[in-house]
């Protein structure tokens, strides 16, 4: 018997010896390579995870740290039942980022500070209810949308947004949003309104909004070529009227953005279909347009589409990110390329929700790229959230675009 013991003592020695000399010479489990993608990662979700990154969102604290945020969308989310979303702080100005909250029923939100809180304004779901949450300690911990009293704006579903910017204007804050009526299909049936509220009241308490009428867009608007209208920008004109500014789904490569006028009151929206549409470079996608005082111009970080690109549907050609201005929302004007692949299949810059900061803009991107690992599932299906900072950017021009840009520019 003690033979036996022993002989057995050795025989699992030996089959231990010989199963780790045989998982050492195992390649190592291939890691996601973030040296390839531009910028900073903020947060990553690979392909085969089918839950993909929608929605950046970024703030500035009072103190000076950056806060970011994303959803999730894609068949292995939850986007449609209740949506996930999740908060990132920065102490160092972008280089390095720190996950502090993670929500559930928060999709499609804009980040942004009011009387020293930050808020998160958007929807619960995939076409879901109006709500706003509101932290006091960075992010870290948020209130919870239960009622009318907490934050639920609105509870009769089906609203859509994108993190579109909250202005102030006229002693009140204004942030766009779209309501599907009827409930069916995506885009078609979205109608245009605009949100507002006291700057000095409580903005969690629903019966302190105001919420304009919704419009309707129309097919036979735009020559016939009208799909959409969607992820409007509240923003005010040369003249001082508040209008919301839409992006515009096409079939045609001439990419568009709509003016709806928005009353003193904040109650009433019109559109004229004859005036109200301007050509846009990266209209087909979402953009967020702001003022700059000091240049006395609009500016947008805009999901171009280059001549070498051009093709039907520009809405789903997302490779290239570009700087714009406009002196006064209806001419534009292409600055310089920012980010640039020259694959339009799986690469994509999107999305992209930025601020001012003195003489740079900082931005978050939902972006689609090389991981190491085979890459995003498509362009549109992003597997990154980034952060980049662009320095003097009144000052940039065509010869500051990446190389590939311009080399592409001279390819036959």
């Amino acid at each position: 018997m003690k033979f036996n013991h022993l002989a057995l003592i050795v025989a699992f020695a030996l089959s231990s010896r010989s199963l780790l000399a045989q998982a050492a010479a195992l390649p190592p489990e291939p890691k996601p390579r973030f040296d390839l993608v531009p910028g900073v990662v903020i947060d990553y979700s690979p392909a085969s995870s089918g839950q993909f990154i929608g929605s950046p969102g970024l703030a500035v604290l009072p103190g000076g740290d950056y806060v970011a945020s994303h959803d999730f969308f894609g068949p292995k989310s939850t986007e449609h039942q209740s949506a996930r979303s999740v908060i990132f702080r920065s102490s160092d100005r972008g280089l390095t980022w720190k996950r502090v909250a993670e929500i559930q029923g928060a999709f499609w939100s804009t980040l942004f500070v009011h009387r020293d809180a930050l808020y998160l304004i958007g929807t619960d779901r995939h076409h879901g209810n109006a709500v706003i949450r509101r932290s006091t300690d960075g992010g870290t911990t948020w209130s919870s949308p239960t009622d009318r009293k907490t934050g639920l704006l609105r509870d009769n579903g089906e609203y859509h947004c994108a993190p579109m910017p909250v202005i102030e204007h006229d002693g009140r804050l204004w942030r766009s949003m779209e309501w599907r009526n009827p409930p069916v299909a995506w885009g078609i049936n979205y109608c245009a309104g605009m949100l507002s509220v006291p700057v000095d009241s409580d903005l969690l308490n629903a019966d302190n909004w105001t919420v304009s009428e919704f419009l309707p867009s129309n097919r036979a608007w735009n020559g016939g070529d009208m799909g959409a209208w969607l992820e409007g920008n509240a923003v005010l004109t040369p003249t001082g009227e508040l209008i919301d500014l839409l992006r515009v789904q096409t079939k045609s490569p001439d990419e568009k953005a709509a003016l709806v006028r928005v009353s003193a009151d904040g109650k009433k929206t019109s559109f004229d279909p004859a005036t109200g549409f301007v050509s846009f470079p990266g209209g087909g996608k979402k953009f967020t347009v702001r003022f700059d005082p000091r240049s006395r111009l609009y500016w947008s970080l805009a999901t171009i589409v280059p001549p070498r690109h051009r093709a039907e549907n520009p809405g789903s050609i997302r490779n290239t990110l570009a700087l714009v201005s406009s002196p006064d929302l209806r001419q534009w004007t292409t600055r310089t390329i920012l980010l640039y692949h020259p694959d339009t299949a799986k690469h994509g810059f999107q999305y992209v929700e930025w601020l001012f900061e003195g003489d740079a803009i900082i931005a978050a991107c939902r972006t689609a790229y090389d991981d190491g690992l085979g890459g995003a599932h498509n362009n549109h299906d992003a597997n990154f959230l980034t952060f980049h900072r662009w320095k003097n950017f009144r000052a940039l021009t065509m010869a500051d675009a990446p190389p590939d840009f311009v080399l592409g520019a001279a390819r036959p």
